[in-house]
């Protein structure tokens, strides 16, 4: 059977798969022993990075993935308590024994028959369609004949013209209609262009993910972080925001001239549709996405100098390196490329101006 993940990589729901595919093997806690709660938390916890593409994606779009985004979240939260309560060192059977069949009870009388139907309502009486065009019509020639039936006093309902109605007593009644001539609206007043880190400028925990939004001209933005939770960082302007501890994912959306220094990741960084921003990593960082950017500076350190960078439609990219001198080295991550038809296959290459 074909993984649905892979062959739906296309689709636009392929972050809420990766999603499922990274957490739904905790459904199988029940062959974990001795401590399946973890385990379901761990696996639940591996989903939150792609979780998190989704409400990036939807949170002003859709609020029906972030309620779908929540509510997958919550199962592995209750499934994770159940487990922890009544499953503490593994999959707990019935210590009593006994025959699983002679629980079931006896349905009781008439279970699952319907009631009869009600008594069927006669037919209303037939509908006679009248045509309403025909009648019309047989009234407009009766109209006609009464008329022709009056000889000469046909003319006897008509009104009299007077001068003033005559064309050739009256020149302005010849004059026809005239030009039709565009009137000048009144200029609009143009409304100021709506800034779009305007908000409520927030920095609040939510489950397990931190949000810091619309923050603007704040240098001094500290969080506390832990291994499961994660840092979503939207809409903020000249800000610097600086997390302690190991935690899952770093997210910036949409920032201008902001940066963010973290300890460790567990899953990767992220920086989506920001300007100038700066990213520094003091430990370890798997890996970092850099998608739809103008401007972007990585520092990294010693210990992730094997960090995969993935980039897409961005410009302006810089990764900052440590040298064995203690001096940094900063390098441009190509943006111009070369591309040959190889037979039925393509060869990319960097361009020389790289």
């Amino acid at each position: 059977m074909k993984d649905p993940r892979e062959t739906n990589r296309q689709s636009k729901f392929f972050h809420h798969l990766s999603a499922i595919s990274e957490s739904v093997s905790g459904l199988s806690w029940v062959a974990v022993a001795p401590a399946p709660s973890p385990y379901v938390k761990e696996m639940g916890d591996s989903a939150m990075f792609y979780s998190n593409r989704v409400l990036k994606d939807y949170r002003e779009v859709d609020k029906i993935h972030v309620e779908w985004v929540q509510n997958w979240s919550n199962v592995f939260k209750d499934l994770q308590e159940y487990v922890r309560k009544y499953h503490t060192t593994g999959l707990a059977w019935n210590t009593r024994g006994g025959n699983a069949m002679g629980n079931l009870k006896a349905a009781p009388p008439n279970c699952g028959v319907p009631p009869p139907p009600p008594p069927g309502i006669p037919p209303p009486p037939p509908m006679v369609k009248l045509d309403v065009k025909a009648a019309a019509a047989d009234d407009g020639r009766n109209d006609l004949f009464a008329s022709i039936n009056k000889g000469a006093d046909i003319t006897t309902g008509l009104k009299k013209v007077s001068d003033d109605m005559k064309t050739h007593k009256n020149p302005s009644l010849r004059e026809g209609p005239k030009p039709f001539v565009k009137q000048s609206s009144p200029a609009g007043r143009n409304s100021p262009a709506r800034d779009p880190f305007s908000g409520t400028p927030r920095v609040v925990l939510e489950g397990k993910k931190w949000f810091v939004e619309y923050q603007k001209d704040n240098k001094n933005v500290k969080i506390d972080a832990k291994m499961a939770q994660t840092v979503y960082i939207f809409r903020c302007q000249n800000t610097v925001v600086q997390v302690k501890g190991k935690l899952t994912s770093v997210t910036l959306d949409s920032c201008k001239k902001s940066s963010v220094v973290f300890d460790n990741l567990v899953s990767g960084a992220e920086v989506v549709n920001c300007q100038s921003c700066q990213v520094q990593v003091m430990g370890l960082m798997p890996t970092i996405s850099i998608e739809k950017t103008d401007g972007c500076q990585v520092f990294l350190s010693k210990e992730s100098l094997n960090t995969e960078i993935v980039t897409a439609k961005s410009s302006e990219m810089n990764i900052v390196v440590p040298k064995p001198d203690g001096e940094f080295a900063e390098l441009a991550i190509p943006e111009q490329f070369r591309t040959k038809l190889n037979g039925l296959s393509l060869t990319t290459t960097c361009t020389e101006t790289c």
